[in-house]
């Protein structure tokens, strides 16, 4: 029998990788998403479009959130809405139903918050910074205590993911690698600022091995990172994005955010142990192959102007 799995936030960077990649394997995926169109569009925050799609699906995968630091910032109490009400009631809903499904919920390594000493390890304390990194630390707190009123759950800590030009303008690589290629400036918010960015294509490899776990029967997953455990600076970045393209456009440099956590890479060694995964994609490869994409993706749109 085919088995369903609920995605939300579907139509995001993460989502619609796993979608494929669920279908591709023969799974039966249902989506939930404010962009979506039908039945796939909906909002996590009402709990009436959570209860309809969740009915006969073997597993939730928990994308959908506010997913930027500073669109927490800017709106609060949407953030958390979104992100811990939503939260809420996908758990009442799971379970509600007769035979329930196991949940795998997507989190962020904001929930450290600015660490004394890195690598960080998934057993580091967690310390949120702002309202998004709060709001996830809850929503790792709910899903743990739901494993206690019968529910298989799942943690996975996200960071920095990048790899299509969909994503969001303003996130920092698809922002570098389009200005590169049309030679305008890089904002650098914070040269020295450090993080860990990780291919989209390899963290649908780690999700679907978590799900797979969860698909066995495991029980106690522990939370598991999907990282690079490489540190880039924002500076390298820009500086690599520039090169890759071939640009000669200014790297300008500007304050750092106040809420923004300033140095993070992690330690990928839990998910090779548990799930037997590492990156593969290295962040020149996977630059460049953003690069080309949006050259593409720019000389065709300069193809349509000249046609009209």
């Amino acid at each position: 029998m085919t088995k369903t799995v609920l995605v939300t936030g579907s139509r995001g960077l993460v989502g619609r990788r796993l979608c494929a990649s669920l279908r591709n394997d023969g799974f039966s995926v249902k989506e939930l998403d404010l962009l979506g169109q039908g039945a796939s569009h909906g909002d996590v925050t009402r709990l009436a479009n959570i209860d309809a799609a969740i009915q006969g699906c073997a597993g939730v995968v928990h994308l959908a959130a506010v997913s930027r630091v500073v669109w927490g910032q800017r709106d609060p109490k949407l953030c958390w809405r979104t992100n811990v009400t939503g939260l809420q009631n996908l758990v009442h809903a799971a379970l509600a139903q007769s035979s329930r499904p196991w949940i795998l919920f997507s989190s962020s390594r904001e929930v450290y918050g600015q660490v004394p000493s890195l690598p960080v390890a998934e057993t580091t304390a967690l310390n949120p910074l702002n309202v998004y990194a709060r709001s996830k630390a809850e929503g790792e707190r709910l899903v743990l205590e739901a494993r206690s009123l019968g529910l298989q759950t799942a943690v996975v800590r996200l960071s920095n993911v990048y790899g299509c030009t969909k994503d969001h303008g303003d996130r920092v690589i698809p922002a570098f690698c389009r200005a590169a290629v049309e030679g305008l400036p890089l904002r650098v918010e914070g040269s020295n600022h450090t993080f860990d960015f990780t291919h989209v294509n390899d963290v649908v490899r780690g999700l679907r091995a978590l799900i797979g776990l969860l698909e066995s029967g495991e029980q106690s997953l522990p939370p598991v990172h999907l990282v690079s455990g490489h540190p880039t600076s924002l500076g390298e970045l820009a500086a690599i994005c520039c090169r890759l393209a071939k640009s000669d456009a200014a790297i300008a440099e500007a304050a750092p955010r106040s809420y923004d956590v300033a140095r993070f890479y992690g330690d990928p060694a839990g998910a090779r142990e548990l799930l037997g995964w590492e990156s593969a994609i290295s962040l020149e490869a996977g630059l460049m192959r953003l690069i080309q994409d949006f050259r593409h993706e720019l000389a065709l749109h300069s193809a349509a102007e000249a046609s009209v």
